[in-house]
C-alpha cells in the first residue's frame, strides 16, 4: 500500500469534515469505508481515475486502520493545526480557504509537525501534487508557498 494512497483516502476522508458537524464525523468515517462498491458506481465515469488505483491498492484491513488512525489523529490536533495556519498566512484565514486547499494544508502540516516518518519535503510535495489534481488552477502555488512558510 503506498503512502501516496493512504494520503489520498485521508485527504478524501478528512474533505468530509468541511461539509458535516463534528458530531457526524463518526458515521461518515463508517460510510466512508463502507465504500467497497465505489469502483464500480464510479467506473467510466471522470470521478473514477481507473490507472489511480490498481488491485493492490484497493482498501484492505491494514490500510483501513491506518486512514483511520491519522483521520482520528489529525481531528485531536486541528485546533493547533488551524491556530498554526492562520499565523502564518497573510492575508487568508482557514474560513476564507476553499476547501480542498484547507485539507490538504492540515494533512501536510500534521505531517509535518506529528509524523516524523515523513519529511517536510515529501508532506509538501504530496500535498502540492493532490493540489494540481484536486485544487483550482493555482491552487498548487498557494499550497507550496503556505507550506513553505511553515518549514
Amino acid at each position: 500500500m503506498s503512502r501516496h494512497f493512504l494520503r489520498k483516502q485521508l485527504f478524501y476522508l478528512l474533505f468530509r469534515k468541511e461539509f458535516f458537524d463534528d458530531s457526524e464525523l463518526g458515521e461518515q468515517e463508517k460510510l466512508f469505508f463502507l465504500q467497497d462498491d465505489i469502483e464500480d458506481r464510479y467506473e467510466g465515469t471522470d470521478i473514477w481515475d481507473e490507472e489511480e488505483e490498481t488491485e493492490e491498492e484497493r482498501m484492505d484491513e491494514a490500510a483501513r486502520e491506518e486512514i483511520s488512525v491519522r483521520f482520528n489523529n489529525v481531528l485531536k490536533v486541528l485546533p493547533e493545526i488551524d491556530k498554526e495556519l492562520n499565523e502564518k498566512m497573510s492575508g487568508w484565514t482557514t474560513d476564507r480557504l476553499g476547501k480542498v486547499e484547507l485539507t490538504l494544508l492540515r494533512i501536510a502540516l500534521y505531517e509535518m509537525r506529528y509524523d516524523d516518518d515523513i519529511s517536510d519535503a515529501i508532506a509538501i510535495n504530496e500535498a502540492v501534487e493532490l493540489a494540481r489534481k484536486y485544487g483550482q488552477e493555482k491552487s498548487s502555488e498557494f499550497v507550496n508557498g503556505v507550506l513553505a512558510k511553515l518549514v
